[in-house]
């Protein structure tokens, strides 16, 4: 007879663990909110470290809530994130084959059940974001063979979809990302990433910052690039979380796109891999 194991929070930690392949750590978050006066739980754990460039990849994703919430009111939340969170991230540009998050609710919470239409429903869904961005950011940080996760903000676009072409390009260069692990502020490759991306912005125009805890370095104004302190930018850039943002100028939309260093680590995890 099967014995049955008690829910506490060592056993959800266990099975974030459980999932792990080439991960370095569990990657798992809980948060409360009050719907018509009723606690309200989310709860997500991930994995992924390897083979990460989601488009809904051996990433995985499964959320579990105590909420009362119709199936149409769950899948919009979910559906409406992902393009922000998980689709935004990038280790290596190789989509897997497994993609997959997701979401369950069992309604045990007693709460005023969530429509697409309620009041509740807003926040129901910014929670929900808060659990994605969260467990994308984790899963990007935690790239094979990582020892940053690169950030990268664009603002000052014409249109939502072109920030979003621009800062994923951006995140997936291969150049940039191995300038990130020698904490070089190598700004041309940036440009460069951005020019391939196929969206329309004028580099004449662009800005260019990076920040971490160490402070905030500005590299290139109007496309040229300014008298900065090449110390203070390595500085800057040796931290765990390093942040780039470009103002292209154009607009008021943004868009935000995670992904990591490139290092000799993620060579010997993959080459060293056998089928």
């Amino acid at each position: 007879m099967l014995k049955r194991k008690n829910d506490t929070l060592a056993n959800g930690t266990e099975a974030a663990k459980a999932i792990m392949t080439t991960d370095t750590c569990e990657k798992q978050i809980a948060v409360e909110i009050e719907v018509a006066g009723k606690t309200v739980t989310i709860g997500g754990m991930a994995k992924g470290s390897g083979m990460i460039h989601p488009n809904m990849c051996t990433m995985l994703s499964f959320i579990t809530t105590d909420a009362a919430i119709t199936k149409e009111a769950l899948q919009k939340a979910l559906s409406d994130d992902v393009n922000d969170t998980y689709n935004m991230i990038s280790v290596d540009g190789d989509t897997s084959t497994n993609d997959s998050v997701v979401l369950l609710a069992n309604g045990m919470a007693e709460n005023e059940v969530i429509t697409v239409d309620s009041e509740s429903y807003k926040t129901f869904a910014e929670a929900l974001h808060e659990i994605n961005e969260y467990l994308a950011k984790k899963i990007a940080g935690d790239g094979e063979g990582a020892t940053a996760l690169f950030e990268v903000t664009v603002v000052g676009a014409d249109t939502k979809e072109t920030a979003k072409t621009l800062a994923k390009s951006i995140v997936c260069s291969n150049l940039t990302k191995a300038a990130i692990a020698g904490h070089d502020a190598n700004w041309g490759r940036i440009l460069c990433a951005m020019g391939y991306s196929g969206a329309q912005f004028d580099p004449e125009k662009v800005d260019l910052f990076f920040e971490s805890k160490a402070g905030k370095i500005q590299i290139i104004e109007n496309g040229t690039a300014v008298d900065y302190s090449e110390e203070k930018a390595t500085e800057i850039l040796s931290q765990e979380e390093v942040k780039a943002v470009a103002d292209v100028k154009m607009g008021s939309e943004s868009a935000t796109a995670w992904g990591c260093d490139l290092t000799h680590g993620y060579i010997d995890i993959n080459a060293d891999y056998r089928s």
